[in-house]
């Protein structure tokens, strides 16, 4: 499976976004609005079903992305970051006017590939 990692910045949005709203979940989107972006959400509000698979977590949020998608992704490491600006999702950052991305690059033998 890739591996997930998260930026420190990354980690501070997420701890702001959950006073608002709870625990939080994300999925790697396949390509609709942002084109390919991972998107936040309150834990439950995007229904998961067998379409999709569980990469990890990071932070403390579930990391979910679709079995059609990981395909292409698999030996792939991810890095959850944020930038300044606004996406074109319904993801939980958006109106702080930031969006999360994902950094991505081949896993190595060193991440145990």
């Amino acid at each position: 499976m890739p591996q997930v990692a998260i930026t420190d910045r990354a980690r501070a949005v997420i701890d702001q976004l959950r006073e608002t709203h709870g625990p939080l979940m994300f999925h790697q989107s396949g390509g609709c609005c942002d084109g390919s972006s991972p998107m936040c959400f309150p834990e439950g509000e995007l229904m998961i079903d067998d379409n999709d698979i569980l990469l990890g977590e990071v932070h403390g949020c579930k990391f979910y992305m679709s079995k059609f998608q990981y395909e292409y992704w698999k030996h792939t490491h991810l890095t959850l970051d944020v930038t300044e600006g606004r996406g074109a999702s319904f993801s939980a950052e958006i109106p702080l006017g930031l969006r999360f991305v994902i950094d991505s690059r081949l896993m190595t033998a060193a991440d145990g590939d």
